[in-house]
This record gives structure tokens, sequence and C-alpha cells, in this order.
């Protein structure tokens, strides 16, 4: 469970993230609040208590909305197909700001978009927060990609190579992705509900341990790949 303390002294208040301490009998002593369960107070704090625990509450509240994962984020409504003719090639471009926060300087709008056997201009492309419902990438190189907060639920990657790529908080739900390379590949983060994973080789993946146990899940993933994962 998160907790959230709050230390003030007698002329002030500031916040602090270290472990919280004991709290002080001294009557003057700083007061400590956890926003989970705080101890009880001398009655002349009382007051001052309870509007500091309202604002350590609504922080947590806050950063409860600004860590959604994945899963939460892939039952919001995907905005209208791209109209731009050209939306398909913008995979051949990338986006290239905050690849790792999912914040880019272009929309890249690859739903539906044909990459089959594309060998040389994806590789290595940032394709942050990419949306690619319906697009077909089999037989791709896709090493070294960087598709941060993707979300790729219903596409088709079989035979892709994802070596060395950066795949954290993708949504790969549905998602064909038989015989898919992930060597070295990092998979924080990321879902694979109902994907198809069939031959798939996890070789020196990277991936956090409950994350890991959501995706030895998929009964999809052969003998082979389970060793791998570990």
């Amino acid at each position: 469970m998160a907790t959230f303390s709050i230390s003030f002294p007698r002329t002030s208040f500031s916040m602090h993230s270290p472990t919280p301490k004991s709290m002080s009998s001294k009557l003057y002593g700083p007061i400590r609040i956890n926003c989970c369960s705080s101890p009880p107070l001398e009655n002349h704090h009382q007051q001052t208590f309870k509007e500091i625990k309202k604002v350590a509450c609504g922080l947590l509240a806050v950063l409860a909305l600004t860590t959604t994962s994945p899963v939460i984020a892939a039952n919001s409504r995907l905005p209208p197909l791209s109209t731009d003719p050209k939306r398909c090639e913008r995979a051949f471009v990338g986006n290239t700001i905050g690849q790792a926060n999912g914040v880019y300087d272009t929309a890249i709008d690859l739903r539906f978009c044909d990459y089959t056997n594309e060998k040389s201009n994806l590789k290595g492309k940032s394709l942050t927060a990419a949306l690619m419902s319906g697009a077909k990438f089999d037989g791709a190189d896709m090493s070294e990609v960087v598709m941060s907060k993707a979300y790729a639920v219903g596409a088709s990657f079989k035979g892709v190579d994802f070596s060395n790529a950066v795949l954290d908080r993708v949504n790969f739900g549905k998602a064909n992705m038989q015989g898919v390379v992930f060597r070295n590949a990092v998979l924080s983060g990321s879902t694979f509900v109902e994907a198809q994973l069939k031959d798939a080789t996890f070789e020196d993946t990277i991936i956090g341990y409950i994350d890991l146990q959501n995706l030895c899940l998929n009964t999809s993933i052969n003998d082979e790949g389970r060793a791998e994962l570990g």
C-alpha cells in the first residue's frame, strides 16, 4: 500500500518522501502524518492535521491517476483514424521526444498499415505511443525499435525480430506474435492478453517479476519459451 508522509515544525511544514519515523512525544516536536493510518494527536493540533491530511490524500490521488497502467489505457476510446495519406510512411521517420515517458512530437497512426517483410526502414525507429491496431509487420526487422506505450491490440507481428528493442508498457492484446524474437528486449509493463506467442524467443528478455507471472499465464507459449523466461 502506498504511503505519504508530511512533516512540519511549529513555524512551517514541508513534504518528505523518506520512510516515516515514529512521532515525537514532545508537544512541539515535528508531526508526521501517514495518509493510510495516523496516530492520535493532541487536541490543539486536530484542525491542522485534518487540513494537511486532505492535501496529502489529494496528492496520492493525483499520483494514482498519473501512473495508469497499459491495461486501463487500453479501455480508453481511440482517436479517429488519421486522414493523412502518408500516415503509414511516418513509421519510417518515427518520433523523437521523450520516448521513455510516451511523450512524442508527432502522433503516429499506423492502424491497418502493411509492413510485411520490411527489412530496413523500421529498424531502430522510435514509435513511441504509436497506434498499431490491425497493422501487419510480419517478417519485419524491428530490432532496436522504441515502442514505449504503443497500442498494438490485434496487430500481426509473425516472425518479427525485436532484438534489443524497448517495448515497455505496450499493449499486445490479441496480437499474432508467433515466432517473434524478443532477444535482449525490454518488456517491462507490457501486456499480452490473448496474444499468440507460439515459438516466440525470450532469450535474455528484460521483464519485471509481476509482468513475467502474467506473461506465463499465456498458454500459447511453448516449453522452450517458458524455459527462456525462467
